[in-house]
Order: C-alpha cells, then sequence, then structure tokens
C-alpha cells in the first residue's frame, strides 16, 4: 500500500518523508478558483476542507488500493481567507497588512483509502513579527513566500518572522501528522504500516 500525495508541495513531500514515509507525488487537476467561489459565503473552514476533498477525491481515483492525501491551507487574516500571493508586489502587500498581527492558518486534509475516507481541519495560531519594510521586500524577493498560503513560511527564511504559534507546527508547514494519524486509526490502519522500512528493519 502506497502514500499518494496529491499535491506538489516541496513542504508536503519532506513532510512525509521525514516521517518515514515516500510518497507518491500526483498533484491534483482541479480548479480552485470555482471551488473557492462555489462556496462564496461559507465558513472558511469549509472552504479549505472542500478544496482538500477535490484534490483528494480526482486523485483517489487513479489509486483504488492506496492512501491518497489531499490537502489545502489558507491564512484568516481579519476575517478574510488569504490564499497564495503569486507575485512580489502581492507577498509584499500581504506582509504590511500581517505583521505585527496573529492570524489563523486553516490547513484542510481528505484521506482517502480502500476503507473509506476521512476529512479534517486542523487551526494553527500564528503570530506574525514586526518585520521591517526593507525586510518584507527582501523577503518578497527571494521568492518563497510566493507559492506559499499565507506568504510565508514556517520552516525556512519566513521563520525570522514568525514570533510564535500556537498548534500544530506540521500543519503550518502544509500537512499535520496528528490530522493524518487519527485518520489512519479511524480507518483501521497503523502508522508505521506506511514507512519506508531500512532492510535492517526486515
Amino acid at each position: 500500500m502506497r502514500v499518494v500525495l496529491a499535491s506538489a508541495s516541496a513542504s508536503r513531500q519532506s513532510i512525509l518523508r521525514s516521517a518515514g514515509v515516500e510518497p507518491v507525488v500526483h498533484p491534483a487537476d482541479v480548479d480552485e478558483e470555482a471551488i473557492a467561489a462555489r462556496l462564496q459565503g461559507a465558513a472558511p473552514e469549509d472552504i479549505v476542507a472542500a478544496l482538500a476533498e477535490a484534490k483528494a477525491q480526482a486523485v483517489a481515483a487513479h489509486y483504488p488500493d492506496d492512501v491518497v492525501i489531499g490537502g489545502d491551507s489558507m491564512l484568516l487574516l481579519d476575517g478574510e481567507l488569504q490564499g497564495k500571493p503569486h507575485t512580489v508586489d502581492k507577498a509584499i502587500e500581504r506582509w504590511h497588512a500581517q505583521r505585527g498581527k496573529e492570524a489563523v492558518l486553516l490547513t484542510g486534509h481528505c484521506i482517502v483509502t480502500p476503507r473509506g475516507r476521512h476529512s479534517e481541519t486542523s487551526q494553527t495560531t500564528v503570530f506574525f513579527a514586526e518585520a521591517t519594510d526593507a525586510d518584507v521586500a527582501a523577503y518578497a524577493r527571494t521568492g518563497e513566500p510566493l507559492p506559499c498560503a499565507g506568504a510565508f513560511t514556517l520552516e525556512a527564511i519566513g521563520g525570522w518572522f514568525i514570533d510564535r504559534i500556537e498548534g500544530d507546527p506540521s500543519s503550518v508547514i502544509g500537512l499535520s501528522l496528528p490530522v493524518v494519524r487519527r485518520a489512519l486509526y479511524a480507518l483501521g490502519y497503523q502508522v508505521h504500516e506506511l514507512w519506508e522500512a531500512p532492510a535492517a528493519w526486515d
């Protein structure tokens, strides 16, 4: 049984690999903007959950015998969901709006297996530092925050500008190991069944 990651996210891949899992990477081809538009007015956690489920279900059709993980993250800042900035100018604008504030990173998860599926959204509070204009501009120009929900990373350069978090660190990086563990247990699997066992373990 393989673990299939319905995402091209390098951070999500890194989390799984560090946790002993070598995923099959199969990014989902779904229209995220259309899904979000259809759910306009819905609760923020329902929107990220729907996006994660759409990704997982799209990819699960190709892997009926495996564990498929779909995820989606968005930052809830001042009551509004923030996605990926994509451009340097947008990242700078976002940081000017969020520095010195706290926000909630919502990460939707959908795990689809031969025994059923499990959906859950994790919430982690992020406390942003009062980064200077010069540092904000320099950080945006690195390109790192452009493909990231909330325009930041916790585990790389962006870590300089996060004062603290309250919640699950792996969820902020992109994939909550506690959520995946709970899903596996609920569906009758053991976590260690997914590990890539070195020859010495055999």
